[in-house]
């Protein structure tokens, strides 16, 4: 596809002067993308092979303060490095950035150039090849949601992030008359990603004054993660050159709607890539296999809550009557839902999580997703009837944990989790979250000083 690269093909542009800076990038425990900028000669002669990156780099929390206490590396382990080595199936150019390319890394053990476990490229990739050894291939697609504000990202920070001023003053949900006022940003985007390799299907206004989404079309589990990644870092790049601001934060204002990632799913067989879920005899034209991936998810979606909200933040998104689900019940074509079947009876049937925030982590969200699914077809599980009606209305014991404390005891106890992703993996991510649950614990908020000051 057009704006991906072979390495031959960056030889040449590099060679011709078309191409002079290589990012070579991995993702952080947050999904952001982390790394260096090399002179795009330096990169073709040497810096394809591997580079090196400071292995705190997963041991941070959001503000990149080196957090104690991960058994991975610390104050005393001295902070040493990691390699860095490029994915070269992940070059492409970057629209956006004059005279740019940019790679995906994959990140190795200094000594032994064995995949680090938890970071999180190798987390997906570790159920995907688990996934591969019973015959399947998971194929994916996130959308994702944020908010576009008429201000520029330092004119925010200088006010403390207070008095942001979306970019519409109206609900913007498929309105083409208010979007046409933001194509100058949109347009960008959607360009730009698609002048980079990644497909983009459409963007459109959402469900509040100010929110866009973009949809990317459906591919593996791993290119979708990728995208998912570069696009988050391209949009922000691109509003910022149009001298605005996003944010993906899952809910940035109490009286405005959150920024969800859906996460659309299903499997394929590898051997002739046949859909798996596909089954014209069974109800909702939903086979077996289907039935149990479904069942699994449902069976564990408190366990697997934390990698679809990582923050404090992200629970505040969880509200009645907003389109965001409060509920792990599933339903067909049903978006009050935790989980909606989407095009059931026909060959494009898949499962669709609508639990997952905009701050997720695609590799940690989409690999949680493919263990879940997969214990429930090694199980065998039977898939219990779909909810019909209100899913605001579903009884308390099949609620999503309301906090981020109650997502962690879920994700502690999940002998699923453990067995799928390693102990090692679940302590390192635990760790993060306990520390961003203990970090906010210790804030003094507005809203505390507003209420307390003169009147507590």
């Amino acid at each position: 596809m057009q704006g991906k690269l072979s390495f031959e093909a960056l030889q040449e542009a590099v060679a011709v002067g078309r191409i002079d800076t290589v990012i070579a990038a991995q993702v952080d425990m947050q999904g952001r993308l982390m790394g260096k900028r090399f002179h795009a000669q330096h990169f073709v002669d040497e810096a394809w092979a591997e580079t090196h990156s400071c292995n705190y780099l997963l041991a941070t929390d959001i503000e990149m303060i080196p957090v104690p206490g991960y058994a991975a590396t610390s104050w005393s382990a001295g902070y040493g490095d990691y390699v860095m080595k490029p994915d070269l199936s992940t070059l492409r150019i970057t629209p956006w950035a004059e005279g740019t390319a940019l790679v995906l890394c994959d990140v190795l053990d200094h000594h032994t150039h064995a995949p680090v476990p938890h970071s999180p490229r190798a987390v997906l990739q570790r159920q995907i090849t688990r996934l591969e050894a019973m015959g399947y291939r998971a194929m994916v697609a996130t959308e994702l949601e944020f908010f576009l504000f008429r201000e520029c990202y330092e004119t925010l920070a200088d006010r403390g992030y207070r008095g942001l001023t979306p970019i519409s003053p109206y609900n913007e949900d498929y309105h083409i008359f208010q979007t046409a006022k933001e194509e100058d940003v949109m347009r960008a985007i959607r360009n730009g990603l698609y002048g980079a390799g990644i497909p983009v299907e459409n963007s459109k206004g959402e469900a509040d004054a100010g929110q866009e989404e973009i949809n990317v079309r459906y591919a593996d589990a791993l290119t979708t993660a990728d995208h998912h990644s570069i696009l988050k870092n391209a949009v922000k790049e691109i509003a910022w050159q149009k001298g605005r601001a996003v944010t993906f934060m899952a809910k940035w204002s109490a009286d405005a709607a959150g920024s969800s990632s859906h996460i659309h799913q299903s499997l394929q067989r590898i051997d002739d890539g046949s859909a798996v879920f596909v089954d014209a005899g069974r109800p909702y034209g939903l086979s077996q296999t289907a039935e149990a991936f479904l069942s699994g998810l449902l069976k564990h979606a408190d366990e697997t809550t934390l990698f679809l909200a990582p923050y404090v933040n992200s629970y505040k998104r969880f509200a009645a009557e907003t389109f965001a689900p409060v509920s792990t019940v599933w339903s067909v074509d049903n978006r009050t839902a935790g989980y909606r079947l989407v095009a059931a009876g026909s060959e494009s049937v898949r499962i669709e999580n609508r639990i997952g925030g905009a701050d997720l982590n695609p590799y940690l969200a989409i690999a949680a997703q493919l263990a879940a699914g997969m214990a429930g077809i090694e199980a065998g599980l039977t898939l219990e009837p779909a909810f019909e009606g209100d899913a605001y209305s579903v009884p308390e014991d099949r609620l999503i944990p309301g906090t981020l404390r109650e997502a962690i005891v879920a994700a502690e106890g999940s002998v699923m989790l453990r067995e799928a992703f390693g102990d090692d993996v679940v302590e390192h991510y635990l760790r993060a979250a306990r520390w961003e649950q203990a970090h906010f614990d210790r804030a003094v908020t507005d809203y505390e000083v507003r209420r307390g000051f003169e009147r507590g």
